[in-house]
């Protein structure tokens, strides 16, 4: 047993701090310092030996993008305070200027360990056959290859670009890389300075002939540089560097703007040409080339990060060889619930049997898929509602909802325009869907609608019967394959009548009354949480068991931790998994002795939002109160949008979430990080003979207890047993 199983490890001595210490502001982490540190733990994964090679080079690569991200919303924020004159601090007491600061100093580390990250795995790629070339290691064969392959598939695509007074610096979008050279006329020794954009359209690794089992690539960007007699005849090379732009991608959009999609349309536009924020250039840049750009781009010595290694790091996932299973995690079957199989893949008969909770991806998202399908098929439908936060370029689910539509079906979907990176696929949808006929609402203007909502509304001998999902996760089949989430189908009447009351919310703007059995944000998530951990705190106080299981992605809103800060003084024991940011600082006498924090990062993306309630009765119990959610415990998600708080009531759903997911997350050491009271991340990697317990390998080797059906839940494993446990 080790610190990270909080299933049975007993909670570790509370650390002594000066009161100064643990008052005020000081009583938070830091917002951006702690996304940080999440992204150190994604960017450990590729080096943890238990994980495959490729998948490494794929953690890697996400650490990458993430901080791509980070720097083009959270970073550009920031700036934008400091420009605007606005010394407002954080939570946690720092400005905006002192943030910039310490993000800086710790990003910087960050992309240092990336680039030694990657010569580590990439002499054990060169080991298992995969080689990624530099021009001084090419073959004849591989030239002639080469040449056949720009001229046909490269050349056509580029535009090198001249710098000169008549050619005037090009604007270079977000994430845009290019090579910028120095050149030299042959026949007279004249200066050129030249861009070449480096397309983003074709791959970045350029795949060379090899042995049967071998894979050799070659970057494009040395591909170019070979074939610059090609772009630039009667110049030769004097100085060369690679150098890639991040843009302010933040979106404004106007309050009162008419036509709200084609706001959106618009507001992407200008985000292209966002204010640089971050260059990154490749070490040994000719000075006056380096000056220049630094210069067009607007950008300070600050603002630059000089690279000895390879940019574009995020790239690297175009190496995850498909083909080299030997490399990759074991492949992995989704699984179907048996009930569903009872019924002949009914999904209508499979709920109405009982409520029924999925576990994705261990049980399969296509049940998702297969709900609305079949309600768009189905005669006896008369309505769809739908929510759409993200969803895929093709989506099945989009597809389904088209064909209710045009099936003469009430089609109502609420699209939500300000899906942030998503804005212009769910533009694209919401037009689709109104050609087929459905009605298409887009929400507020102030609150993102981030609830994961789908209603069926199906005619059954003299009555209506509305089947509901309620969900953690976004309605996209391809993320559900490494998201885990879940999915709660029920068709009680009282759900169904809150679902349908959020939906008339969304589309009427009128405030929901009477809700049975739902909390919702802006208008009372927030309050129920703080009802609930007040509850809590009051058994304990009376003398009974006070505890609190908490899975998020994310924790920062000040109210709920300080909360949490009180409720852990009054005795309530509190376990929480938080993925990424946390503000909370846990195990510090006389504030947070009762709190342990956690996080989970492995295989599959940890994205379930669940709290439990031992109400009075510790945990895990039958009298547990049990809660799904789609909003994480920020204050953007409580106070500025539109999410579900749902309380589970079925025996078995409430036991599949108690004794199954959550007790699995906290007993999971093998993927599990134990947050210090100093803000620090530890991890016992397993050693000798001793396995770690890992929950993703639990939940792919073991199947749920709800949707079991006449298969029963005999072989059903649950590691923490309440009495009374119901049937499936």
């Amino acid at each position: 047993m080790t610190q990270a199983d909080f299933l049975k490890a007993p909670f570790p001595d509370p650390v002594a701090l000066d009161a100064h210490e643990t008052t005020g502001p000081h009583r938070f982490f830091n917002r951006e310092l702690s996304w940080l540190a999440f992204n150190w733990r994604v960017l450990d994964e590729a080096s943890n030996p238990a994980v495959p090679l490729l998948e490494r080079l794929r953690f890697l690569s996400i650490s990458a993008t993430n901080l791509d991200e980070f720097y083009t919303v959270r970073v550009a924020g920031l700036r934008a305070l400091v420009r605007n004159g606005n010394a407002a601090p954080s939570e946690d007491g720092r400005s905006p200027a002192e943030q910039l600061n310490l993000i800086n100093e710790d990003a910087r580390k960050l992309m240092k360990m990336q680039q030694i990250v990657f010569k580590k795995l990439k002499r054990e790629m060169e080991g298992r056959g995969i080689s990624l070339l530099t021009r001084s290691k090419l073959t004849a064969s591989d030239l002639k290859h080469l040449e056949a392959h720009f001229l046909h598939k490269v050349f056509p695509v580029l535009s090198p670009l001249a710098i000169d007074p008549a050619h005037p610096f090009p604007f270079i979008p977000n994430t845009g890389f290019c090579l910028g050279l120095e050149l030299e006329r042959i026949t007279d020794r004249r200066p050129l300075l030249a861009l070449l954009p480096i397309p983003q359209q074709i791959a970045r690794f350029v795949a060379l002939p090899a042995k049967h089992g071998e894979h050799r690539f070659l970057p494009l960007e040395e591909l170019l540089l070979l074939h610059l007699n090609m772009l630039f005849p009667g110049y030769t090379d004097r100085g060369h560097c690679t150098f890639r732009v991040l843009r302010d991608s933040d979106l404004e959009v106007e309050d009162e703007a008419e036509d709200l999609v084609r706001e959106f349309e618009t507001a992407l536009k200008r985000r292209r040409r966002g204010e640089v924020i971050r260059m990154k250039i490749s070490s040994g840049a000719p000075d006056e080339l380096r000056s220049l750009i630094m210069e067009e781009l607007g950008v300070t010595e600050e603002e630059v990060v000089q690279v000895r290694g390879l940019l574009g790091i995020s790239d690297l996932k175009e190496m995850v060889i498909s083909s080299r299973g030997d490399l990759l995690w074991p492949p992995f079957q989704p699984r179907v619930p048996e009930r569903v199989l009872d019924n002949d893949g009914d999904m209508f008969a499979a709920i109405k049997q009982k409520d029924m909770l999925l576990h994705h991806p261990y049980e399969t998202f296509d049940m998702v898929i297969r709900f609305l399908e079949q309600a768009a098929r189905d005669p006896h439908v008369l309505a769809i509602k739908q929510t759409l936060y993200r969803t895929s370029h093709d989506s099945p689910v989009v597809a389904a909802l088209c064909e209710a539509a045009e099936a003469g079906k009430s089609v109502t979907a609420l699209v939500e325009l300000k899906a942030r990176f998503d804005e212009a696929a769910n533009i694209r949808q919401s037009r689709r869907l109104e050609r087929s006929g459905a009605h298409v609402v887009y929400g507020f203007i102030h609150y993102k609608t981030h609830a994961k909502i789908s209603t069926v509304v199906r005619r059954e001998g003299d009555n209506l019967v509305t089947y509901t999902h309620y969900g953690t996760g976004n309605y996209h089949p391809i993320t559900a394959r490494i998201y885990t989430d879940l999915s709660f189908f029920t068709c009680d009447p009282a759900l169904g009548r809150d679902a349908t009351k959020v939906f008339n919310y969304l589309s009427g703007y009128v405030q929901p009354e009477g809700l049975e059995n739902l909390a919702i944000a802006p208008i009372n998530l927030k309050s129920r949480l703080l009802e609930l951990i007040a509850a809590e705190a009051a058994h304990a106080r009376a003398g009974r068991p006070g505890e609190i299981w908490i899975k998020v992605n994310s924790l920062i809103e000040p109210d709920v931790i300080d909360a949490l800060y009180a409720a852990s003084g009054d005795g309530v024991k509190i376990s929480l998994i938080v993925r990424g940011i946390c503000g909370l600082r846990p195990g510090i006498k006389g504030l947070s002795e009762n709190i342990r924090v956690k996080s989970v990062v492995g295989r599959f993306l940890e994205h379930s939002r669940i709290v439990c309630f031992g109400n009075g009765h510790g945990l895990p119990s039958p009298q547990a109160r049990v809660f799904l959610s789609s909003a994480d415990w920020m204050g953007r998600n409580l106070t500025r949008r539109v999410e579900t708080l749902v309380e589970a009531h079925n025996p078995t759903v409430k036991n599949q979430i108690v004794s199954q997911i959550m007790a699995a997350n906290l007993a999971d050491e093998a993927q599990s990080w134990v947050l210090q009271p100093n803000g620090r991340y530890e991890r016992q990697l397993a050693c000798g003979d001793g396995e770690l317990f890992s929950c993703h390998n639990f939940f792919m080797e073991n199947p749920s207890l709800s949707g079991r059906g006449t298969a029963g839940a005999k072989d059903v494993p649950r590691l923490a047993h309440p009495q009374n446990t119901p049937s499936t």
